[in-house]
């Protein structure tokens, strides 16, 4: 007996499809909200009936923060396709956007020398 075969899954040929992407992000004469790979989004509500699939899957996958190349990945959407879905959001106030929190400086060396040489002498 042979082993069973792993078979690759094939790609969907509706992701790639311009016509489908185009539907998907709609009229797009609007502006678009700042947005960077890295903005981390989070959800604010939970999905409405109303709401495209595309954008009830952004909001259950934004339950924790998630950054947006996380969010284009996960649903295997272009970059431009997320961030015009994820405007439309912003706009209904269903998600909530901020730059990544970046880590603050380390203190200064001669302070943490202080520091730790009053330490010592307790």
């Amino acid at each position: 007996m042979s082993a069973p075969r792993r078979e690759r899954r094939k790609a969907d040929p509706a992701l790639n499809d311009p016509e489908r992407l185009y539907v998907i992000t709609g009229d797009t004469d609007g502006e678009r909200a700042a947005l960077d790979l890295v903005t981390m989004v989070v959800s604010q509500a939970e999905p409405s009936p109303t709401v495209q699939p595309e954008q009830a899957a952004i909001l259950r996958l934004c339950r924790a923060p998630l950054s947006v190349a996380e969010i284009s990945a996960y649903l295997s959407l272009p970059f431009s396709v997320v961030t015009s879905l994820l405007t439309e959001l912003l706009a209904t106030e269903l998600i909530e956007s901020r730059a990544p929190i970046v880590r603050a400086a380390l203190p200064d060396r001669s302070l943490l020398e202080a520091v730790m040489h009053g330490l010592q002498k307790l």
